[in-house]
């Protein structure tokens, strides 16, 4: 059997790790390790998926994943990467985060008989004695070390700096490392290769605390070829939550991603054998729209069901030429009542989602981005008459890929 980190590797995951050699020599036996996830939000985003796609083949291969929720560290705040302090958040709204995640893993993972764990390190962080925490965690940590870490840079050199609050994070983190381990003798964290500094902290705290072997190892972030972040939509970020990004907005941003970047994705977001991902990633001009078409199913069937798949390959289809079924194109549902409260066109852009505001929507027609039906519509007073839905409905169109059928109760 192909060794876990080669199977990463050739896949494009591995960034960084620690001792490599020992680390391939334990995880040619069944090791436990653990990914951490701050609860910021409801939903986990397209950024979170990198190291979701590397546990579920760390599982693959027999280890044993410990999803690690931060219901603890959040209350602080990671400073990586930040030029300003995150914003405080009510015990309340973590934990509802929390459960809203702990819901989303379970499409990822198999959590069943034990095979995986979900953890909330607010059990153990909420409840620390500051000065016997400082006295048995702090002294293991070197102020001098810590300043030179690349997640503390950008704060050190932004107006506001960098508060102690924040300095403590890599002590917080590093310790979960520390629990983990006494407790479920975890001894690999993994995660984004942004995360580096603060897992070396841990790996280094249980090797001095406990003598005992421990490993960090990061993923490359997702970014396209010329280096910027992907998962950035006009909406803004890309949701796994069909509530917040809409299986077929999720469709279609990987429908429309660089060609140069096809290839990549392909590796790190879905599991097609790798002949396969480089069979497609070499396809060249409008062949490459086929890989495109396979990524964009693919991730949408992992993320959202392979029905809720269909559906957003339906849609595309039908908007784009294949004459497929109208029905699966993203609609929303209107009342006379709205429609005679206000008809202009630069609202229903806005209460549709085309647009994330009248202003934009003003915007968008200024410059003629915008078609109703089969017309480009350049008047920003235009407003949408009650005769001009069909049976099927109304479509708008924003740009080239952006659509939405307005139907008349």
């Amino acid at each position: 059997m192909t060794h876990v980190l080669d199977i990463l590797k050739e896949r494009g995951f591995l960034a960084q790790m620690t001792f490599p050699e020992e680390l391939y020599e334990q995880l040619k036996e069944p090791t436990t390790f653990y990914v951490g996830f701050d609860p910021t939000a409801d939903s986990l985003h397209i950024g979170h998926y990198i190291p979701i796609m590397a546990m579920a083949h760390m599982q693959k291969a027999g280890h044993k994943p410990i999803a690690l929720m931060g219901g603890g560290t959040a209350m602080i705040g990671d400073p990586s990467g930040k030029t300003d302090m995150r914003k405080m958040m009510t015990v309340e709204t973590i934990d509802q985060n929390v459960e809203c995640i702990k819901k989303q893993m379970s499409r990822f993972l198999d959590f069943s008989e034990g095979q995986a764990i979900i953890v909330n390190n607010g059990d153990w962080l909420r409840n620390l004695n500051f000065i016997e925490f400082m006295r048995d965690i702090g002294s293991m940590f070197s102020v001098n070390t810590m300043l030179r870490a690349d997640c503390y840079k950008a704060r050190m050199e932004s107006e506001n700096g960098l508060s102690f609050l924040e300095f403590t994070y890599m002590l917080m983190q590093s310790y979960d490392f520390l629990e983990l381990f006494n407790r479920y003798g975890c001894r690999l964290e993994m995660g984004g290769n942004d995360q580096w500094s603060n897992m070396l902290g841990g790996a280094d705290l249980v090797r001095r605390k406990e003598q005992e072997k421990a490993f960090a190892c990061t993923f490359q972030l997702l970014l396209t070829h010329d280096g910027r972040k992907m998962g950035k939509t006009e909406k803004g970020a890309l949701w796994l939550d069909p509530a917040k990004t809409t299986p077929y907005d999720f469709y279609q941003y990987w429908r429309n991603v660089d060609d140069k970047d096809v290839e990549k994705c392909l590796g790190l977001l879905t599991f097609l054998p790798m002949d396969e991902v480089r069979r497609l990633g070499a396809l060249k001009d409008a062949q490459i729209n086929e890989a495109k078409a396979i990524l964009a199913y693919e991730v949408t069937k992992l993320v959202h069901g392979e029905e809720e798949a269909i559906k957003a390959q339906e849609a595309a289809k039908a908007l784009f030429g294949g004459g497929a079924n109208s029905a699966n194109i993203p609609t929303f549902e209107l009342t006379q009542d709205m429609l005679n409260e206000d008809s202009r066109l630069t609202t229903l852009l806005n209460l549709c989602g085309l647009c994330a505001s009248r202003g934009e929507a003003r915007k968008m027609v200024q410059q003629g981005a915008v078609m109703v039906a089969d017309e480009k519509c350049t008047d920003i007073d235009a407003r949408i008459e009650a005769s001009q839905f069909g049976e099927e409905g109304l479509l708008l169109r924003k740009g080239k890929k952006s659509y939405c059928r307005l139907v008349l109760k």
